[in-house]
This record gives structure tokens, C-alpha cells and sequence, in this order.
């Protein structure tokens, strides 16, 4: 099979498509045969070893010296079983599925190997496996993040970075639990991230959120690009500052699938997709990510 090598931190032209054996499932895994991945900020952070100064030697450590421990990076994928363990009873042959790898990664292969203990379930049965691959890392960040708020209906949420993976997620789930909702993002995407539901949006390029006299009990730095001591003149009393900037990758539940499952077939979610690349062209996926402007997410079409 066709894989992804990450041969060393750096540029994305360290990334390098391999020909390596196709794995065999153990007696409770299953074998997917991967249609779509995404790259994702932190598949992009991890290739080029971006980690602020103080994390720097912990994350060596923890993901490799010179290069990263698992050379396959890619965190989200969705497929179709191939193959059943012989103590599998949760999936068949056939089954359509969507898969959270995280810290394990592996998703840039065309095929993986998982228990169906990990984080993997059935395919939202409404969208295609493309779209399926443009959820579940921004769905999962923002839910782990509103947890840790908590975030209550009523309150108001401001997402910073709003149009990224995770913020056109955290716009439509903090709709979704009863949010009053303020975007902010480029002024190219204004009208888009209105569009997720955002009841209000603030362009960046003409006004600063802190300064706008408005509080809210909730700032999510989407992107980790402003700083609690910026949005502190916008929290108010007791508010909370959230930011993914130096957080790593979200905790995530298999529930978490299920619920992102549930609403999407619903329509009260959706993944949004900028552009999308085939395998061999991932480097060329991963330098458009590290510009920083993508809208939504960046899907590849594996097989």
C-alpha cells in the first residue's frame, strides 16, 4: 500500500509517499480501507516541529528526537472495513466508518488497522467520505474545549479564528447548546462564518474585538493567535479565556463521535471543505495549511 512519511521535521517536501506492506488485522481489529484524511494545524505543527519554547523538550521527547516516532502522521480518516478480526463484533465487512487516531496518527496510509475499542464508528449516513474526513478533528477540539469552559446555554461565546477547522465547528456546536454566538475572522469570510450561524461577526482587519466595549463569559482562540491578556477587556466577570495554542491534541471520547454522528444526520452540523488534494500531493496540501488561511478544512482523497 501507499503511505505518508514524515522522514524528518521541516518543510512539507519532508513528506514523502512510500510503498510499505498493507497490515493484517489482530483478533479485535479491523482493516479500513481509507477514502479520505485531512491536514490538519497540528498535523502541519508536528512535521515542522512548530511547539512553543517551553514544550519543546517534552514534545521531543514525547514524538521523537530527530524525526517523529510515527513516521505516518494524519489524526482523522474515514473508510470501509475490509477486514474483521475474529473477535470483532461491533463493525462488518462493508461498514462505511469515520476514525479518530490523535497522538497515534496513521492516518496518511491507504489502509489502517484499528481495535474497534479506538475511537471509531460508523459514517455520518448523509454526507460522502470526503466530508466525513472535515469533522471530526475541528468537531472534537471545540467539544473538548466547551467542556473545560463548561459552556451553558445563554451565555455569550466569542470564537477568534472562526472560519479555521475547529472554529467553523465551535460556531455551529456553541449554536447548538444555546449559545449567543460572535465570530471573528478575515473579512473575506464574514458572510460565511454569518452563514454557519454566528449572530454576529467581527472583521479583524477593521476592528478589535477587546475594544468593542462587549463581554463575554466565553473567548475561544481557535487558531492561538491572540492572548488572555488581549481578550481580558472583553471577558466578563468570571469569564474564561480558551486557547488551542500549545494545548496538543484534544481529549476525545468515542461519545463525542457518536454525538458529532447524530448531528450531522440531523443537519445541525456540517464539515466544510476549502480544497482537497489527492495522496501524492500532500506536500503541496500542507504548504497551503501553513499559510494559515484556510476556510474550513483541507481534505485528501486517498482511494
Amino acid at each position: 500500500m501507499k503511505a505518508v512519511f514524515c522522514t524528518k521535521y521541516g518543510a512539507p517536501e519532508v513528506l514523502q509517499v512510500k510503498e510499505v506492506n498493507k497490515p493484517a488485522p489482530q483478533d479485535d481489529e479491523i482493516l479500513i480501507k481509507v477514502h479520505a484524511t485531512s491536514v490538519t494545524s497540528g498535523d502541519c505543527r508536528v512535521r515542522g516541529f512548530k511547539s512553543p519554547f517551553l514544550y519543546r523538550l517534552p514534545m521531543r521527547l514525547f514524538l521523537g528526537i530527530t524525526k517523529p516516532r510515527q513516521p505516518i502522521l494524519g489524526v482523522e480518516l474515514t473508510g470501509e472495513v475490509e477486514a474483521v478480526g475474529k473477535d470483532v463484533k461491533k463493525f462488518n465487512i462493508g461498514d462505511s466508518v469515520y476514525a479518530f487516531t490523535g497522538m497515534r496518527f496513521g492516518a496518511y496510509a491507504e489502509y489502517v488497522c484499528l481495535s474497534e475499542k479506538d475511537l471509531v464508528t460508523h459514517k455520518p449516513a448523509n454526507i460522502s467520505y470526503e466530508e466525513a474526513a472535515a469533522v471530526l478533528f475541528g468537531g472534537t477540539t471545540a467539544l473538548h474545549f466547551f467542556r473545560k469552559g463548561p459552556l451553558q446555554s445563554g451565555q455569550k461565546v466569542l470564537i477568534y479564528g472562526a472560519s479555521g477547522s475547529v472554529g467553523a465547528a465551535a460556531v455551529q456546536l456553541a449554536k447548538h447548546f444555546g449559545a449567543d454566538v460572535t465570530g471573528v475572522c478575515s473579512t473575506s469570510n464574514v458572510e460565511w462564518v454569518g452563514a454557519l450561524g454566528a449572530d454576529h461577526v467581527i472583521d479583524y482587519t477593521l476592528h478589535n474585538f477587546a475594544e468593542t466595549g462587549e463581554r463575554y463569559d466565553i473567548i475561544l482562540d481557535a487558531v492561538g493567535k491572540t492572548t488572555k491578556a488581549h481578550a481580558r477587556k472583553a471577558l466578563a466577570p468570571n469569564g474564561t479565556f480558551l486557547t488551542v495554542e500549545g494545548q496538543g491534541v484534544a481529549k476525545v471520547f468515542v461519545e463525542d463521535l457518536l454525538f458529532l454522528k447524530e448531528l450531522i444526520e440531523r443537519g445541525e452540523l456540517k464539515g466544510v471543505i476549502d480544497r482537497s488534494y489527492p495522496l501524492e500531493q500532500i506536500a503541496e496540501a500542507h504548504r497551503y495549511v501553513d499559510q494559515g488561511h484556510k476556510k474550513g478544512n483541507v481534505v485528501i482523497a486517498v482511494q
